[in-house]
């Protein structure tokens, strides 16, 4: 077996912990003669398996009791028309515009209503994270929505806003579980599992009580209203029966791996190195601003396409994937998500110095 350091933005890879007993269980999970993959979710074991996922999740993260935590399906980008849809009571939300995917949850929420855009970082291509000690917000929003960690830019708020009353929406897709978060200052925290957390397929929103206990604003299908999904334990439907399983493995690893307080040290030591090898550089170029870099999704450039391209190309040598930027901004990327290790890294920057060294 070869494994080799994958650095995509999503999906991404897993602890290599985590995918041996995944592997170790793959035919006969826990003496059932059966694989998770095969196993009905209306049986017990089935149903231990995602109880203890999200007692688990509850522990990493110390999610108050007046908060449900729903395993669900669709991605972050069902979530996009979803919230507006349930949430969107007075017709009228306030957004932080940080790019791609903050802009494809103002086209959705338009859909039901108006979206008003009180800070952005489009004038600079979205370089900056805005300023949230300044923002102003409208008394009759219905909540005030964000993206944490934009993975197209590499960017990454260090603060949250103080909304008050206005309860927080934040997608947290590509940083969940790379720190600690304090729950309690958000309304719903939701995030696709396949950066962090598990495999595609797998959604995780956490969504305080009182927002689910009021009616929806407008008829909505069953299967797109939170409060039927949280009155049924995440089991309206066949959930991703197999990815909550995976998430429920990395939940575990992270308990017994020092918790989010030592990731959050380790991918700080992580993006520590490649950031300071990227400052001290003549050569190549981070895309966003210092003060609102993200520490899983580093972007940068070479000196031309050209180069950027053969820098591609040289990485095959060293088994290293998936480097490529968004193909909406183009350079270069290196996701370090939580199963990235240091190693994989201080490789990275080897190699970064060789071909610098090569083209000076």
């Amino acid at each position: 077996m070869s494994r080799i350091y994958n650095f995509s933005a999503g999906p991404a890879m897993l602890p290599e912990e985590v995918l041996m007993e995944a592997a170790a269980e793959m035919l006969d999970y826990h003496g059932s003669g059966m694989s998770v993959m095969e196993m009905s979710h209306r049986s017990k074991t089935y149903q231990q398996i995602i109880d203890e996922a999200e007692a688990d999740l509850r522990k990493l993260i110390g999610i108050p009791d007046n908060y449900k935590v729903l395993f669900m399906q669709g991605g972050a980008t069902l979530g996009f028309a979803m919230i507006p849809m349930n949430f969107m009571f007075n017709g009228k939300i306030d957004l932080i515009n940080t790019g791609v995917w903050t802009k494809k949850a103002m086209k959705d929420a338009k859909l039901y209503g108006e979206v008003n855009v009180i800070a952005s970082g489009e004038d600079n291509g979205f370089k900056k994270i805005p300023d949230v000690k300044s923002l102003k917000f409208s008394s009759d929003a219905d909540y005030v929505y964000m993206c944490d960690n934009n993975t197209i830019y590499g960017s990454k708020f260090k603060e949250y806003p103080d909304t008050g009353d206005i309860p927080l929406v934040c997608d947290m897709s590509s940083c969940f579980l790379s720190e600690p978060i304090d729950v309690k200052k958000f309304g719903i925290i939701y995030a696709g599992a396949q950066k962090n957390v598990g495999p595609a397929g797998v959604t995780i929103f956490i969504i305080r009580n009182d927002l689910l206990e009021k009616p929806a604003p407008r008829p909505l299908p069953a299967y797109l209203d939170y409060r039927i999904a949280a009155e049924n334990g995440s089991m309206y439907n066949t959930p991703p029966t197999y990815g909550i399983y995976i998430c429920g493995l990395v939940f575990k690893w992270l308990l017994r791996t020092g918790g989010l307080e030592f990731r959050d040290k380790n991918n700080r030591e992580k993006a520590a190195i490649l950031y300071d090898y990227l400052d001290s550089s003549d050569f190549y170029r981070p895309y966003v601003d210092k003060d609102s870099r993200s520490l899983m999704n580093v972007t940068f450039r070479t000196p031309s396409d050209e180069l950027d391209a053969e820098f591609l190309e040289g990485a095959k040598k060293y088994k290293f994937t998936n480097l490529k930027g968004h193909r909406s901004v183009g350079g270069l990327r290196a996701s370090i998500y939580n199963a990235m290790p240091l190693d994989g890294v201080r490789a990275l920057v080897a190699y970064m110095k060789e071909f610098e060294e090569a083209h000076k």
